[in-house]
C-alpha cells in the first residue's frame, strides 16, 4: 500500500503496524519498510509516533543507507505539531553536511517553504542546486523537485529569471508551464465566479499535481531479478538445475537488461532491479516450502525483495554507475 493513499482508502494505523512487524521480521530493510511506516502514522494525525520511528533509526546504528533523508524527514514532521526550535536546528544541521543527495534537501527546504519561511527556502534549494547540479551537462531526474522548487519560491518572492530557473523550464515537460503553474496570482482566480476561469485553472493544478507525483510520490517498482557475479556462482554451483536459467554470467546481464527493455518498450512505469543473495533466496524458498532449484520461484523472490523496499529504479542516468557492477558508466556500459 503506498503511503499517499487516500485516508478513505487505507487504515493507516494498521498499515503502519504490519510495515513495523515486517520490519522486525527483516532487519535488513528495516530503513525502507520504517519510512513507510512513519508515513503511515503522519498520514494518521499520530506524528509523535512517526518522530519515535524516525529515532528509532537514527538510534540503531551508523549503517542506515541515508541518515539525512530520516533527519529531514524527522524535522519536517515536528514542525507540524509544534517543535519548531528542534526542527529548525536539524534544517540547519543538514545545510551544513551538505549531503549529496537531493531528497533531504527537498524535504528541508519544502518545510521551510510550507511554514512561509520564503527566504530560507530560497537559500536551501540555492544551496543544493549548486552542491548538486555545478558543473553537470544534465540535471538527474532526481534533482528535478530542486529545480522545480527553487523556481516556485522565486516566483512568489517575485525574482527575476537566472540560469538554473532557465534549467528548471527546460527540464519542465508538461503542457502548462513553469511561469504559469507558479504564478502567485493563480490562487486568486480560485475565487473567481468565471467557469473558464475555473476551469483553466482546474488544468492547471491537474498538470501540477500530475508532476508532483511523479517527482515524489513513485509507486513500488516492477523489478528484475539480477545476481551478481560471485552469489550467480554459489547459486548455479549449489542449485545446477538453475544453469538452464542461468547459462552464464554475460548471459544474465544480457537477458537482464533486454527484459526490462522489453518492459519499458511495452509501456511498463517505473521499473526496477532487485539484487539476490543466496541466503535469502535459500530463506524464501523455505518460507514457501519449496525447493531453490524450482526456477518459478524467481519472479516470486523479485517481488518479495521490491516490496521490501530493495529495489533500484531502472534505467540509471547515463553518467551513473551501471546497474550491473562494472564500475562504467550506464551510458559506456548496458546503456549503450
Amino acid at each position: 500500500m503506498r503511503p499517499d493513499t487516500p485516508a478513505e482508502n487505507v487504515d493507516h494505523i494498521n498499515e503502519a503496524a504490519r510495515l513495523e512487524r515486517t520490519a522486525d521480521r527483516y532487519p535488513e530493510d528495516a530503513e525502507a519498510l520504517l519510512l513507510r511506516a512513519a508515513a503511515h502514522r503522519e498520514l494518521a494525525g499520530d506524528r509523535p509516533a512517526a518522530t519515535a520511528l524516525y529515532d528509532r533509526l537514527l538510534t540503531s546504528g551508523p549503517d542506515l543507507d541515508d541518515p539525512y533523508l530520516v533527519r529531514a524527514l524527522k524535522a519536517a514532521n515536528l514542525w507540524e505539531y509544534g517543535h519548531e526550535a528542534e526542527a529548525r536546528a536539524i534544517i540547519d544541521g543538514i545545510r551544513m553536511a551538505s549531503p549529496r543527495d537531493p531528497a533531504p534537501w527537498v524535504i528541508v527546504a519544502e518545510a521551510l517553504e510550507a511554514h512561509d519561511e520564503l527566504e530560507q527556502a530560497h537559500e536551501t534549494f540555492t544551496e543544493a542546486v549548486r552542491l548538486l547540479l555545478s558543473g553537470v551537462e544534465e540535471p538527474p531526474r532526481a534533482t528535478y523537485p530542486l529545480l522545480f522548487g527553487r523556481h516556485r519560491v522565486r516566483r512568489m518572492l517575485g525574482a527575476s529569471h537566472d540560469e538554473w530557473d532557465a534549467l528548471a523550464d527546460s527540464a519542465h515537460k508538461l503542457p502548462v508551464g513553469l511561469d504559469e503553474l507558479h504564478d502567485p496570482k493563480r490562487v486568486w482566480s480560485l475565487g473567481s465566479e468565471n467557469p473558464e476561469e475555473l476551469e483553466a485553472e482546474i488544468l492547471r493544478l491537474r498538470a501540477e499535481l500530475g508532476a508532483y507525483r511523479e517527482a515524489l510520490s513513485r509507486p513500488f517498482p516492477v523489478a528484475v531479478l539480477h545476481w551478481p557475479a560471485d552469489e550467480l556462482t554459489e547459486l548455479t554451483q549449489a542449485y545446477p538445475d538453475l544453469v538452464e536459467e542461468y547459462p552464464s554470467y554475460a548471459a544474465h546481464l544480457e537477458a537482464t537488461e533486454a527484459a526490462l527493455r522489453e518492459l519499458a518498450a511495452s509501456g511498463t512505469p517505473n521499473l526496477g532491479i532487485v539484487r539476490g543473495t543466496v541466503p535469502s533466496y535459500e530463506a524464501f524458498a523455505a518460507s514457501e516450502l519449496a525447493s531453490p532449484s524450482d526456477s518459478s520461484l524467481l519472479p516470486q523472490y523479485a517481488t518479495t525483495l521490491a516490496a521490501r523496499g530493495r529495489a533500484v529504479a531502472w534505467p540509471p542516468e547515463r553518467a551513473e554507475a551501471c546497474w550491473c557492477g562494472s564500475g562504467r558508466a550506464y551510458g559506456e556500459c548496458h546503456g549503450v
